[in-house]
Protein backbone atom coordinates (compact mmCIF):
# COMPACT_ATOMS: atom_id res chain seq x y z
CA UNK A 1 0.00 0.00 0.00
CA UNK A 2 1.15 3.53 -0.95
CA UNK A 3 -0.20 6.80 -0.02
CA UNK A 4 0.97 9.93 0.81
CA UNK A 5 -1.02 13.19 2.56
CA UNK A 6 -0.80 16.54 2.28
CA UNK A 7 -1.64 19.84 4.28
CA UNK A 8 -3.31 21.79 1.87
CA UNK A 9 -1.83 25.15 0.49
CA UNK A 10 -3.42 28.39 -0.83
CA UNK A 11 -2.63 27.18 -4.22
CA UNK A 12 -3.58 23.34 -3.68
CA UNK A 13 -7.57 24.87 -3.14
CA UNK A 14 -6.90 27.41 -5.93
CA UNK A 15 -5.32 25.84 -8.62
CA UNK A 16 -3.85 22.32 -8.80
CA UNK A 17 -2.59 20.00 -5.64
CA UNK A 18 1.36 19.17 -5.90
CA UNK A 19 1.52 15.18 -5.57
CA UNK A 20 4.74 14.00 -3.93
CA UNK A 21 7.32 12.95 -7.06
CA UNK A 22 7.81 9.17 -4.83
CA UNK A 23 3.88 8.95 -5.67
CA UNK A 24 4.42 8.96 -9.68
CA UNK A 25 5.70 5.16 -8.72
CA UNK A 26 2.57 4.13 -7.84
CA UNK A 27 0.13 5.65 -10.44
CA UNK A 28 -0.15 3.80 -13.62
CA UNK A 29 2.02 4.37 -16.52
CA UNK A 30 2.96 7.45 -18.66
CA UNK A 31 3.15 5.32 -21.02
CA UNK A 32 5.61 8.44 -22.79
CA UNK A 33 2.98 10.95 -21.97
CA UNK A 34 3.14 13.91 -19.82
CA UNK A 35 -0.68 12.66 -17.96
CA UNK A 36 -2.26 10.10 -16.57
CA UNK A 37 -5.63 9.34 -15.47
CA UNK A 38 -6.78 7.48 -12.39
CA UNK A 39 -9.56 7.20 -10.15
CA UNK A 40 -10.18 7.48 -6.51
CA UNK A 41 -13.06 6.37 -3.95
CA UNK A 42 -13.67 8.28 -0.79
CA UNK A 43 -14.75 7.56 2.36
CA UNK A 44 -18.41 7.15 1.56
CA UNK A 45 -17.79 4.95 -2.02
CA UNK A 46 -17.97 7.99 -4.78
CA UNK A 47 -15.55 7.45 -7.59
CA UNK A 48 -13.56 10.84 -8.31
CA UNK A 49 -11.61 11.00 -11.80
CA UNK A 50 -8.29 12.43 -11.03
CA UNK A 51 -5.42 13.64 -13.75
CA UNK A 52 -1.71 14.05 -12.81
CA UNK A 53 0.20 16.18 -14.48
CA UNK A 54 4.14 16.39 -15.04
CA UNK A 55 6.42 19.01 -17.11
CA UNK A 56 7.43 17.57 -20.36
CA UNK A 57 11.42 18.85 -19.41
CA UNK A 58 12.97 19.45 -16.63
CA UNK A 59 12.24 18.33 -12.59
CA UNK A 60 8.86 16.83 -13.25
CA UNK A 61 6.82 18.39 -10.46
CA UNK A 62 4.05 16.24 -10.31
CA UNK A 63 0.49 18.07 -9.72
CA UNK A 64 -3.45 17.17 -10.04
CA UNK A 65 -5.32 18.61 -11.97
CA UNK A 66 -8.96 17.85 -13.33
CA UNK A 67 -11.39 16.37 -11.24
CA UNK A 68 -9.60 18.55 -8.05
CA UNK A 69 -11.53 21.35 -7.97
CA UNK A 70 -14.28 19.39 -8.07
CA UNK A 71 -13.60 17.22 -5.11
CA UNK A 72 -12.59 20.43 -3.40
CA UNK A 73 -15.75 22.30 -3.69
CA UNK A 74 -17.22 19.37 -2.89
CA UNK A 75 -15.36 18.61 0.69
CA UNK A 76 -15.25 22.17 1.04
CA UNK A 77 -12.14 22.17 1.87
CA UNK A 78 -9.79 24.85 2.39
CA UNK A 79 -6.05 25.93 3.14
CA UNK A 80 -5.20 23.80 6.41
CA UNK A 81 -7.61 20.90 6.01
CA UNK A 82 -5.72 17.49 5.25
CA UNK A 83 -5.88 15.47 2.30
CA UNK A 84 -4.67 11.54 1.72
CA UNK A 85 -4.43 9.46 -1.51
CA UNK A 86 -3.88 5.68 -1.13
CA UNK A 87 -3.40 3.14 -3.75
CA UNK A 88 -4.33 -0.41 -2.73
CA UNK A 89 -4.48 -3.92 -4.16
CA UNK A 90 -6.31 -6.61 -3.93
CA UNK A 91 -4.50 -9.69 -3.27
CA UNK A 92 -7.04 -11.93 -5.10
CA UNK A 93 -7.28 -10.31 -8.05
CA UNK A 94 -3.96 -8.41 -7.86
CA UNK A 95 -6.17 -5.51 -8.95
CA UNK A 96 -5.28 -1.97 -8.10
CA UNK A 97 -7.43 0.31 -6.70
CA UNK A 98 -7.11 3.84 -5.06
CA UNK A 99 -8.57 5.97 -1.82
CA UNK A 100 -8.77 9.30 -1.36
CA UNK A 101 -9.19 10.72 1.91
CA UNK A 102 -10.07 14.31 3.04
CA UNK A 103 -10.26 15.77 6.93
CA UNK A 104 -10.91 19.02 8.35
CA UNK A 105 -8.97 20.80 10.77
CA UNK A 106 -10.35 21.92 13.50
CA UNK A 107 -8.50 24.75 15.56
CA UNK A 108 -9.65 26.23 18.90
CA UNK A 109 -8.59 29.52 20.05
CA UNK A 110 -6.61 30.08 16.97
CA UNK A 111 -4.57 26.57 17.30
CA UNK A 112 -4.72 23.30 14.73
CA UNK A 113 -5.83 20.44 17.47
CA UNK A 114 -6.30 17.84 14.97
CA UNK A 115 -8.59 16.24 12.38
CA UNK A 116 -11.81 15.05 11.33
CA UNK A 117 -12.47 12.77 8.52
CA UNK A 118 -15.53 13.88 6.07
Amino acid sequence: MTSFSKILSKTDIKKRLTVPIKFLKSLPSFDGGHAVKFEARDEGGEAWAFQCSVRRRGHPKPVLTRGWKAFINSKKLKTGDEVSFIKCKNRATAKTSYRVRAEKEIKIFGATIGYVPL
